[in-house]
């Protein structure tokens, strides 16, 4: 399985992925706010995508990553509970900070170290130089995090 640019056949997939995740991030799935997002970045090609088969109308993910241009950031990152501990994330990741601008700083919001949730999460970024930059209050369902840094 490799990392592919996601397109809008991967929609449905995403908000299945998303409605997966909500415990950790909070409401999403449902929500207007998160729906018109998603289909954004599917459109400006800022959502990479590993698929269970190659043909989109036919997969599921096995995980997803958002980045933006723009900000120079990483939105949203997140592997299938089924599929967790297999390089995914490592791959995802990967590939994200190969489309950002690695001259300049990249930031992403992550789950604070008080968070156990979050270990996995934390670790990934911290095995390719991100650190801690600053406290970012809890995310919508409840759980503390931080803005993680790479120069």
């Amino acid at each position: 399985m490799d990392v592919e640019t996601s397109t809008d056949a991967d929609y449905e997939s995403w908000l299945i992925l998303a409605e997966e995740v909500e415990p950790l991030f909070g409401p999403m799935h449902n929500e207007k706010e998160f729906q018109t997002a998603l289909m954004d970045s599917l459109r400006n090609e800022e959502a990479f995508c590993i698929r269970t088969e190659t043909r989109p109308a036919e997969a599921k993910l096995v995980g997803g990553i958002i980045i933006s241009k723009t900000l120079n950031e990483i939105m949203w990152l997140a592997v299938a509970e089924n599929f967790q501990g297999n390089g995914y994330g490592k791959m995802l990741l990967a590939k994200a900070l190969a489309d950002l601008d690695s001259t300049c700083s990249i930031q992403v919001q992550t789950f604070a170290e008080s968070a156990p949730v979050g270990n996995a999460a934390r670790k990934l970024y911290h095995s390719f130089g991100f650190t801690d930059y600053q406290d970012a209050g809890t995310n919508p369902a409840g759980i503390s995090t931080v803005i993680m840094r790479k120069e």
